[in-house]
């Protein structure tokens, strides 16, 4: 049966694209193969592309990822595979760091349990955050049909993305330690992530009809919405970190 390569769009009889090498089955994201193929793989094994996804996800953050959804993943690094290995870099980075962020907070109790919580479970609350900003970029967004398990793919991406620009403040803190100029770098450094959130949705979602004023006040709501969710999760976790954790 005759097809089209998702990647290059070469029409093909073959299980593999002769141009491209992708597998000409390649196929629209599910929820069964997101938990049984790309999560065992994901955790399993290595793909190519992990340079390429990461300078791609610093440049075209939105459009890479569409891209990869619809069918173009010849290139990208796996998405599971890229957030767990993103996560152990910024253990090992944090081993150096010399100030940390409680440090140069003034509230320490509003942090402390949850510095203590990601401590022993960094995976687990990166994870906590995918399926809530999937559910709200699901809903705000549904005029672009793409189904639930496109939007976990998406967000896990863009997760990635946030996560190395967390990079910068531990990074900062090996050859500086006045806590004045890091609580510059803090602000600095979560203006920039919340920048990220918006350009990241703005790209993606910009290629489904959207008109510009309309797409522009969805991402301003989206990011919102992720600030949100997000200080919940928080204080959630800042609170079984004061109770469980000493």
């Amino acid at each position: 049966m005759n097809g089209k390569c998702l990647n290059c769009n070469t029409t093909t009889e073959n299980n593999f694209c002769s141009v491209c090498g992708q597998k000409t089955s390649t196929h629209r994201f599910s929820l069964k193969h997101f938990i049984l193929h790309d999560f065992i793989h994901g955790v399993f094994h290595l793909d190519k592309g992990f340079l390429f996804t990461v300078k791609e996800l610093f440049i075209r953050p939105g459009h890479s990822t569409r891209e990869y959804i619809q069918g173009k993943r010849v290139k990208h690094f796996n998405y599971f595979t890229l957030l767990l290995i993103i996560i152990a870099v910024t253990h090992f980075i944090g081993s150096y760091e010399k100030v940390k962020m409680i440090d140069i907070v003034e509230n320490k109790k509003n942090f402390e349990g949850f510095t203590k919580v990601t401590k022993e479970y960094a995976k687990l609350i990166a994870l906590s955050w995918v399926p809530f900003y999937a559910f709200a970029s699901y809903i705000l967004f549904k005029k672009s049909k793409q189904n639930y398990s496109e939007h976990l793919v998406q967000t896990m991406y863009m997760i990635a993305g946030i996560l190395m620009i967390n990079y910068i403040f531990p990074i900062v803190t090996i050859f500086c330690s006045n806590i004045k100029a890091l609580q510059y770098v803090s602000v600095f450094t979560e203006l920039l992530k919340l920048g990220y959130f918006f350009w990241f949705y703005y790209q993606y979602f910009s290629a489904f009809n959207y008109k510009k004023v309309d797409l522009i006040i969805r991402c301003i709501v989206i990011v919102c919405i992720i600030l949100f969710i997000t200080g919940i999760i928080a204080k959630v976790v800042n609170k079984i970190g004061l109770m469980y954790f000493h």
